[in-house]
């Protein structure tokens, strides 16, 4: 077993605090003397807890997340060392900080209204015509929730980084993800094979890199009498995580295009969409062991629950973060030219920090089939601009396109990140469903009455977080083993 010591966040001590104040604005002064009262009843119970609502899973699954936390962030080198001054941080009262600072509020998530009515246009039949700018209330919960479909995906990934496809191989079995909405139940985990293999030397002196075969995410089905009468419909999700693997990486840079459909009888139009080269690999390549396709795997799970609901009415949902917004818009445009139009089911996909997957062509051939496709982006985000539009040769298949419509973020408008938020905090799956909760339109201040804990944010991102607020939480702890920067992060090599 290898391990690689990530370096060390800068830690601040009790004469950097006060250096800080001694520089705040007079109101900001007053502000952290009101939370010195606080904090000092409270004592570092606040961030000691887990960071779910849901039972949490063995202490060997989470101390594992948390060494395996640096896979799901963009390489270092797109992180900037020098970060400029914090402007004054914007006045919040102790106990809402407080509450914010915890794993789940005190008074429990944004209450859901019945969207029976409305899940149609919530799911994108009308292309979200009227809802994003500002953001519907509704539609930013549903965001919201597909959002922690995705983060499950990573978590299930980081519990078992070496799990099997193989249901006999017992010894790498992977373990039903923990889902936030206890309303859905998973009913198959999804794997998906690289194309690309390690020299064989290399692969002996680092088996874990070698690893082609990854749990990428699951399928799930709302199963809650309750929630299906809430929602009007009964929704299957498709939550897909982003790269974590070293041959991901490698598939991710192959952008040249190839055809979407390669068979001969493809039409003139299907013959003209393409798609990224890496992409289309990871999602059609079958297991060396004789295991499906990632893309087989998802069309069989949908065709059976399609049939074991097809008396009733049925969406598909298929959500993913950054590699898996990529392929989750390869699946969409499957389903909704196969399985899904036969059965009349609508498919819309909900993806953060995507990537540019194909041509002109294959976008317009994904809105033709019905797929409504919302692309999550933050302004700052360097990973929706890839694949460049002009990277591709006219002769090669024309330039890439996006899909679908944009919800344009800026964590900039965030009152707790940085204004020099760096890359992989700007990509980073938790900063994204943060700006969502905070999003009212693109000319609104960040909400003032936003719900979701930052206590994920402040652990994954503690370097782009307002020093301010990463002060107060620091001093809120007896042991700082739990914070960023607190120690050196382990990245363990699963044999």
């Amino acid at each position: 077993m290898s391990t690689v010591s990530a370096p060390p966040s800068l830690t601040l001590r009790r004469p950097a605090v006060r250096a800080a104040v001694s520089a705040a604005a007079p109101g900001n002064s007053a502000h952290l003397a009101n939370l010195d009262k606080l904090f000092r009843n409270r004592g570092a119970s606040s961030l000691q807890t887990t960071t779910t609502s849901t039972p949490s899973p063995p202490v060997a699954v989470e101390t594992t997340r948390r060494r395996q936390q640096p896979l799901l962030r963009l390489p270092s080198f797109l992180s900037r060392a020098k970060k400029i001054d914090d402007p004054a941080a914007p006045a919040m009262s102790p106990r809402r900080l407080e509450r914010l600072l915890q794993p789940v509020p005190p008074d429990g998530p944004s209450p859901r209204g019945n969207i029976a009515a409305s899940w149609r246009r919530l799911h994108g039949s009308d292309g979200w015509r009227g809802l994003l700018d500002p953001l519907h209330p509704d539609l930013r919960r549903e965001i919201v929730r597909y959002g922690e479909f995705v983060d499950a995906a990573y978590a299930a990934f980081l519990s078992r980084p070496d799990a099997s496809p193989s249901p006999s191989d017992r010894r790498r079995f992977a373990p039903p993800p923990q889902l936030h909405d206890s309303a859905y139940r998973v009913t198959a985990p999804l794997f998906a094979t690289t194309s690309a293999e390690l020299p064989s030397w290399l692969a002996a002196a680092a088996p874990c890199a070698a690893q082609r075969t990854s749990l990428v995410g699951y399928v799930a089905v709302c199963d809650s009498a309750a929630e299906v009468r809430r929602m009007g419909r009964r929704d299957i999700v498709v939550a897909l995580r982003g790269t974590c693997t070293v041959l991901e990486w490698a598939e991710n840079i192959r952008a040249g295009l190839v055809p979407a459909d390669p068979s001969p009888e493809s039409s003139t139009s299907d013959a003209a969409a393409k798609v990224e080269c890496g992409f289309w690999n990871i999602y059609k390549t079958a297991g060396a062991d004789g295991s499906p396709s990632l893309s087989q795997t998802v069309v069989s799970e949908i065709r059976r629950l399609l049939e074991q609901y097809k008396d009733e009415e049925v969406s598909i949902t298929v959500t993913g973060h950054s590699l898996g917004a990529a392929l989750a818009v390869l699946i969409a445009d499957e389903l909704a030219g196969g399985v899904a139009r036969h059965a009349g089911a609508p498919v819309a996909v909900f993806s953060f920090g995507g990537p540019r997957v194909g041509n002109r062509a294959f976008a317009s051939r994904v809105e033709a089939r019905g797929a409504s496709v919302l692309r999550v982006v933050n302004a700052h985000d360097v990973v929706p601009r890839f694949p460049p539009r002009v990277l591709a040769l006219p002769a090669a298949g024309g330039s890439y396109a996006d899909v679908g419509r944009e919800l344009r973020l800026d964590s900039r408008a965030s009152p707790f990140l940085r204004p020099d938020a760096d890359a992989a905090c700007c990509h980073d799956l938790e900063a994204y469903i943060h700006l969502v909760d905070g999003f009212l339109g693109s000319h609104c201040p960040f909400r003032d009455n936003a719900k979701r804990s930052i206590l994920r944010l402040v652990k994954n991102q503690g370097g782009n977080v307002k020093q301010l607020y990463m002060s107060k939480a620091k001093d809120m702890l007896v042991d700082g083993a739990d914070m960023p920067g607190a120690a050196s992060t382990v990245v363990e090599c699963v044999h």
